[in-house]
């Protein structure tokens, strides 16, 4: 709903948490006649997300309003929640969308996390997350170093939200769970990132799925399983890979995802 916050650090809007239920509550409400200010006011007028202060209920304004563009990138999520998407197949979308705009918890995901995920650890706990924290003023990323207790709450938020996610487990020494994507879920990352980047070897090896704790191995299994099942078309030839989905945008994909 404002400029684009791919490269900005917000501290602000990770303390918030990942707000799955109430981004899902105000998207199935969607109103695409009215403007999106507008859609948030009546959130904020009539409190449909049961906000419990009349503070934390301007945060969840101030939050949605700078993680999500309901009007153009992120029109296909609310789409979605009006459709009445179940929530397991919802929030790894959700995760993806937010990941846009919220550099802070894609750099997370994607370089931290993952990278504890692949080296074979187990558990991890807040303080664990300092030094990559306290890397990001080193790197420029934030303008001055965090306090410690901002370091406190910005660790504690990021670990919940893999949590809420699925990813993790646990309250104060977290744990990997054991995810994985559902074939749905799976499908609509296919079809948006062939959208952005319509070449199949780029697809396969993007970052991205390491927000879902998955390598490019991983992702060639997925295929090769729905292959099988002729839910897509996947074959491989030395270096050059041929990915042929079922349809041809990831809105159509979308349209039929929840008929």
């Amino acid at each position: 709903m404002g400029g684009s916050r791919a490269s900005v650090v917000s501290s602000f809007t990770i303390i918030k948490g990942s707000l799955i239920d109430e981004t899902y509550t105000v998207f199935r409400g969607w109103d695409f006649s009215q403007s999106p200010e507008r859609n948030l006011d009546l959130v904020r007028r009539t409190n449909s997300v049961g906000a419990k202060s009349a503070s934390w209920l301007v945060d969840i304004y101030k939050v949605l309003h700078r993680r999500f563009d309901p009007e153009g990138r992120d029109r296909i999520l609310v789409e979605l929640a009006q459709r009445g998407c179940p929530l397991e197949l919802w929030k790894p979308l959700l995760l993806w969308h937010m990941t846009r705009d919220e550099f802070l918890l894609r750099d997370f995901l994607v370089e931290w996390l993952y990278e504890r995920f692949a080296q074979g650890v187990l558990r991890v706990r807040a303080d664990d997350l300092w030094p990559y924290l306290r890397g990001l003023h080193e790197k420029g990323l934030v303008a001055e170093p965090w306090k410690e207790s901002t370091l406190k709450r910005v660790s504690s938020e990021l670990l919940r939200i893999a949590v809420d996610f699925g990813l993790m487990r646990g309250t104060v020494t977290r744990e990997f769970a054991s995810y994985r994507l559902p074939d749905e879920s799976f499908l609509y990352l296919l079809h948006a990132m062939i959208d952005l980047q319509p070449n199949a070897n780029q697809v396969v090896h993007s970052t991205d799925w390491r927000m879902f704790l998955m390598d490019a191995g991983d992702v060639e299994r997925e295929l090769f399983r729905l292959h099988q099942f002729r839910r897509v078309h996947y074959e491989v030839a030395g270096s050059l890979a041929q990915l042929k989905l079922p349809f041809n945008s990831v809105s159509d994909y979308a349209r039929e995802m929840v008929a």
